[in-house]
């Protein structure tokens, strides 16, 4: 039977692992689909456009921006990051569960916008660690990483703002606590009042008729 669609929020400061994680929750997991975020941003070493984002010029995402295309967009240092809208109500509507990595100021911005999303928040496991993980980016300038480091102690300050908190200190256990929310959250029975996600023998039970 079908399941109920879902979209995951995972923010975290730079160099927490967000990304790696959504990646190993996309191998884990067949129905888990990543959302593809635009941005304006060079593209690092190795990423592909429509892959890993969609990389645009200021143009372009601002013309995208004034059409209604982002459920939510946000500059973050200097650059401009944004969710396109389209994509991810029509994949939540096919029961997927849809993962939007981004940033702590657009994870608040699509909770607000979507309260039924679930937004978990991703903590390093101390900040000497955190630094230690930006510092060996070696496709950033010293002044960059500092900059990253600045913004990340003030982001910190926001993770009561989530529904949960995952400490990265073991890649594979917080992979699993990820899951183990988003199992709970598809099982709770405000997304499961719809005779599409029971067997036809519970439909009259239910009083889904």
């Amino acid at each position: 039977m079908m399941k109920p669609g879902l979209a995951v929020v995972i923010s975290s400061p730079s160099g927490t692992g967000k990304t790696t994680i959504c990646r190993k929750l996309l191998e884990k997991h067949d129905d888990f689909q990543f959302s593809v975020s635009a941005t304006t941003r060079p593209a690092r070493q190795n990423e592909r456009d429509g892959i890993d984002y969609f990389f645009m010029t200021e143009n372009d995402f601002s013309r995208n921006k004034k059409a209604g295309n982002f459920i939510e967009t946000a500059k973050y240092l200097n650059h401009w990051y944004g969710t396109p809208i389209k994509q991810l109500k029509e994949t939540i509507a096919y029961g997927k569960v849809v993962l939007l990595d981004i940033d702590i100021q657009g994870g608040k911005s699509i909770k607000k916008i979507m309260p039924d999303a679930v937004a978990v928040f991703l903590m390093p496991p101390s900040m000497t660690e955190l630094k230690r993980r930006l510092k060996k980016r070696l496709t950033e300038t010293t002044e960059a990483q500092k900059k990253r480091i600045e913004t990340a102690a003030e982001e910190l300050k926001s993770w009561t703002e989530y529904d949960y908190i995952t400490v990265n200190n073991n890649l594979n256990a917080a992979v699993e606590q990820i899951s183990m929310i988003i199992k709970t959250e598809r099982l709770k029975t405000k997304r499961l009042n719809d005779k599409q996600y029971w067997k036809k023998s519970l439909i009259k039970l239910l009083g889904l008729e």
